[in-house]
């Protein structure tokens, strides 16, 4: 079975985090890094003020429905250590992001071992963190609107890097 890890870099909304977790669960990835200023579930030892630490973990229970109990995730305010210490690891770091030379997500044939980054909301993942990817993916676009909404986007580039032969 492939080794999926999913990294949420930058996100603002709170509710995404939990859809991601749900998404997460459901797919079994084996764990989800939540970096930079990504909302997170309360955790022990959380270091945030605490009335803000359960605003934020009642913002993600909508959405994560229960999945942030049994998701394997981590808060990690260094994405660059992060994404250098995966590739020690041996995954392929895929960037899910409209880029020159991205490859369409149904002609991409993942690895064993696959850490799948997803950005901002709407401006996507940062120029010098998408320089510290192997690859990047794009969703083929058939409608008039330019993009997915990152937890939705998520889903399917998980699905795939799941499922595909």
């Amino acid at each position: 079975m492939r080794n999926l890890v999913l990294i949420a870099h930058n996100l603002r909304s709170a509710h995404n985090v939990g859809s991601l977790l749900r998404t997460a669960e459901g797919l079994g990835v084996g764990k989800v890094y939540l970096s930079g200023y990504s909302p997170y579930p309360l955790s022990a030892n959380d270091e945030r003020l605490p009335h803000l630490a359960r605003k934020i973990d009642r913002q993600i229970q909508k959405t994560a429905l229960g999945a942030e109990k049994f998701v394997d995730w981590r808060h990690e305010p260094d994405v660059t250590k992060l994404i250098t210490g995966l590739r020690d690891k041996g995954f392929t770091i895929a960037a899910l992001e409209q880029a020159p030379g991205a490859i369409k997500l149904p002609d991409f044939k993942p690895s064993d071992r696959i850490a799948l980054i997803v950005g901002r909301e709407v401006e996507g993942i940062e120029p010098e963190i998408l320089e510290l990817c192997d690859l990047a993916l794009e969703i083929p676009m058939l409608g008039r609107k330019e993009s997915f909404n990152v937890a939705q986007a998520a889903a399917m580039a998980l699905y795939h890097c799941r499922f595909a032969g």
